[in-house]
């Protein structure tokens, strides 16, 4: 059946990740051996900066897909959120397996009994500045590093609650370390969140035939849409923002909801849009978004190029 070798980091959360891939693989091809290649990314060699410091999301990633381009790997295995809002040319995006839960959750104490002025755990911007909306009073610490750490803050006494993504919690097995899971009616997760992306080289027609056995389409064209929201933007957008894509059913048109927000969060812009394809419906959101009065706050700008990471 021959092999396939798939480019990860090397966290633990990203192993796990990696060998849920491989397990779906080995069902659906019988005798295809698998095996994982770890890449250690800039963002993991440099755990104690902020990510904006070192390329945004962009950091996990680039090293990942450098492996693929080379020959060292046949296919890359990322949190699709870790991924830049657009790809190098030679690369696609080859399957997204059956989402998990796209939301954000507490560890430390629910969102409902936060004390006044408590202080908040988190590294993301987009999640900050939703907090804040919400509870001007909160104030917040920088968080960074693999989810056994952030638990361990959150669980401490120097913070009231850390927060989280809750697929994150459920693939290690930490579900009833929450202590909260948030709507995303007050936290509107980060594009791509929940879901694992699947890369592989455009050419790679073998590659892409045994990936496609494993691609959940309704999961696929969900993050195709969410994808598109940040790329219409200009990719130059440092500012707070999220996006989230449902649909009733696999025949059923997508609702987008996206969200551009002041880092502060004073000012925030949320709205929502329905389609049958990906990239309209995505591209809509971003319109309206900018029509909306995202387009005036600081942040938007040509300093960070087309290329620029998924915000966080």
């Amino acid at each position: 059946m021959g092999s396939l070798r798939l480019a990860t980091r090397g966290s633990p959360l990203a192993l796990l990740q990696t060998e849920l891939v491989a397990d779906l693989l080995r069902r659906a091809h019988a005798g295809l051996a698998v095996e994982a290649v770890v890449v250690q990314t800039r963002g993991d060699r440099e755990a104690a900066v902020p990510l904006d410091r070192i390329g945004g999301q962009g950091a996990f990633v680039k090293e990942i897909e450098t492996a693929l381009g080379d020959g060292r790997a046949d296919v890359a295995v990322h949190s699709a959120k870790d991924m830049t809002s657009v790809m190098p040319a030679h690369l696609v995006l080859a399957a997204v397996p059956e989402r998990a839960d796209a939301r954000d959750g507490l560890v430390g104490c629910a969102l409902a009994e936060l004390p006044a002025g408590a202080l908040i755990a988190t590294g993301s911007a987009r999640r900050r500045a939703q907090l804040a909306y919400l509870r001007p009073d909160l104030s917040f610490t920088d968080l960074r590093g693999n989810m056994a750490r952030r638990v361990a803050v959150g669980e401490s006494d120097d913070v009231s609650a850390a927060v989280v993504a809750v697929a994150a919690m459920e693939r290690l097995g930490w579900s009833e370390r929450l202590t909260d899971v948030l709507d995303p009616v007050d936290l509107l997760p980060q594009a791509g969140q929940g879901a694992i992306a699947l890369q592989c080289r455009a050419d790679d027609h073998d590659t892409l035939g045994l990936l496609g056995a494993v691609d959940h389409e309704p999961s696929h064209r969900a993050i195709r849409a969410e994808r598109t929201v940040l790329a219409a933007l200009g990719g130059s957008c440092t500012v707070p923002v999220g996006a989230w894509a449902t649909a009733a059913g696999p025949a059923a048109p997508l609702r987008v909801t996206g969200l551009v927000a002041s880092g502060d969060g004073r000012v925030l812009v949320r709205l929502t849009r329905e389609g049958a394809d990906p990239e309209a419906v995505g591209a809509a959101v971003a319109r309206a978004l900018l029509e909306g009065g995202a387009a005036g706050l600081e942040g938007f700008g040509a300093d960070a190029g087309p290329s620029a990471g998924l915000p966080t």
